[in-house]
C-alpha cells in the first residue's frame, strides 16, 4: 500500500513539467504553514487516479492539476478571510474557493501560508 506522501511523489514526479513543480512549490508552502497538516490521497477510481488532499481537524485544501492550472481548492474558502485576493476561481460558491495558478504565475508564499493558517483556525473553532 502506498501512502499519501508517496502518492504526491509520484504525482508530482509524473506530471514532469511546471504543474509538478508548482504542486510541488505548493505542497512545501503548506507543510510550512502548519506542521501538523496531514496529507492525503482521495477519490481514487477508475477515471481519477486521486487527488491530493491536506487537512488538519477536516480538510483544508485539494490540489488538483489540470492542463492550464493547478487548482487549490479550499472546502471551507467562503469562510475564510482573502485579505490579498489569492482566490481567483470559484468565486460564487457558498462554501468553497479556489485559486487557480497558471505556469508563470508568481506564488504569494505568506499570503498562502496565511490563508492555510486560517483554514486551520477555522476547522479547530468548529
Amino acid at each position: 500500500m502506498v501512502s499519501a506522501s508517496e502518492a504526491i511523489d509520484a504525482k508530482i514526479k509524473e506530471l514532469g513539467d511546471w504543474r509538478g513543480e508548482t504542486l510541488s512549490q505548493v505542497r512545501r508552502i503548506i507543510r510550512e504553514a502548519d506542521p501538523d497538516i496531514v496529507e492525503e490521497w482521495k477519490w481514487v477510481k477508475a477515471t481519477n487516479p486521486g487527488t491530493p488532499v491536506w487537512s488538519h481537524n477536516g480538510g483544508i485544501c485539494t490540489g488538483e492539476t489540470y492542463k492550464n492550472v493547478v487548482k487549490l481548492t479550499f472546502f471551507k474558502g467562503a469562510s475564510l478571510l482573502d485579505p490579498t485576493g489569492l482566490f481567483n476561481s470559484s468565486l460564487d460558491g457558498a462554501v468553497r474557493r479556489a485559486i487557480d495558478i497558471k505556469e508563470h504565475d508568481q506564488i504569494d508564499e505568506k499570503a498562502l501560508k496565511n490563508l492555510i493558517g486560517e483554514a486551520v483556525a477555522f476547522n479547530l473553532s468548529r
